[in-house]
């Protein structure tokens, strides 16, 4: 198990999603923030650090992160333990890279991809490591063909490791980016894994740089084919209104959201997903028939690629 190599992974990951972001935005580039813990903060006694890069307010993105975080505490959260109790009191490592994009137009959809390594560690015992990651997709209005694309390019990524694995991390991202009280997935999937060992380390570090290299591929198309779609204000209304669904499952949901806060870690860069603007309306309903109503049918699990 070699972290060191991981971590070189990781930060060459982040520099590259960030270079070919804001060559196909071409107004910004993304700003470096590092950042350290020096001592122990909070009650899981975290301490590490990492590098959060940001662009806002770009041509084409209006907001978006890549941070890249290395951090250690005393005690994995009740967030990290809930589904392997035996796991708990253990100290522990994690690191990995975190991405959210927002786009201005509203014809680019949303964008969330992760990759990461966590370690549990115990004196006296071997440590127990797995990997966890994903991409998802969120359109306010969708293309058939973008969706297709975006799924193939996950197949991709999955098909060296086995015939199996498309299918199954594609319904565990179904599953897992759904919003229970609206009855509603977050977008049109992709992929998410967690507990990953299965294999030997270096096969599921492997199917690690599979998943992250093949996130800019399924991405930077969509982003280059609808950057310069025209759109009203009603377009914009209707992205501002999904983005709350967004915000939702993001603050009601999501483990790494939980786990960040939890482990006293740092607010800005876990609060990085959340969008620049968003709104709420009151029982909004789409006009039947409307380009906003076939959102709609695209919220429920279904085989892109068949």
């Amino acid at each position: 198990m070699n972290i060191d190599q991981v971590k070189d992974y990781l930060l060459a990951l982040q520099d590259d999603i960030c270079a070919q972001l804001a060559e196909e935005d071409g107004s910004k580039d993304f700003i470096i923030d590092a950042w350290e813990r020096e001592g122990e903060q909070g009650s899981m006694g975290l301490t590490g650090g990492g590098r959060s890069r940001v662009l806002e307010n770009g041509a084409v993105i209006e907001k978006g992160g890549v941070n890249f975080s290395h951090v250690r505490g005393k005690t994995l959260p009740a967030s990290a333990t809930a589904h392997r109790p035996e796991l708990a009191g253990r100290s522990f490592q994690a690191l990995g890279v975190s991405l959210v994009i927002h786009p201005r137009n509203p014809y680019i959809p949303t964008s969330h991809a992760n990759v990461r390594l966590f370690i549990a560690e115990k004196q006296g015992e071997a440590p127990v490591w797995w990997f966890g990651g994903g991409f998802d997709l969120t359109p306010f209005y969708p293309f058939d063909e973008d969706v297709k694309h975006w799924h193939q390019m996950s197949k991709n990524a999955c098909d060296p490791f086995g015939d199996e694995i498309y299918p199954k991390y594609k319904k565990w991202c179904d599953e897992y980016f759904y919003l229970k009280h609206r009855n509603e997935t977050r977008g049109v999937g992709g992929l998410f894994y967690d507990d990953l060992n299965q294999w030997d380390f270096e096969t599921c570090f492997a199917f690690m740089r599979s998943v992250g290299d093949h996130f800019i591929k399924a991405y930077r198309p969509i982003m280059a084919k609808r950057k310069h779609t025209e759109y009203t204000e009603r377009e914009r209304d209707f992205q501002l209104y999904r983005r709350g669904r967004y915000a939702e499952f993001n603050l009601v949901f999501d483990r790494g959201t939980l786990f960040g806060l939890q482990t006293g870690g740092r607010t800005e860069s876990i609060l990085m997903s959340m969008p620049p603007l968003a709104s709420w309306k009151y029982d909004y309903q789409p006009e039947a028939g409307s380009e906003e109503a076939k959102l709609y049918d695209y919220l429920t699990p279904r085989e892109w690629l068949d």
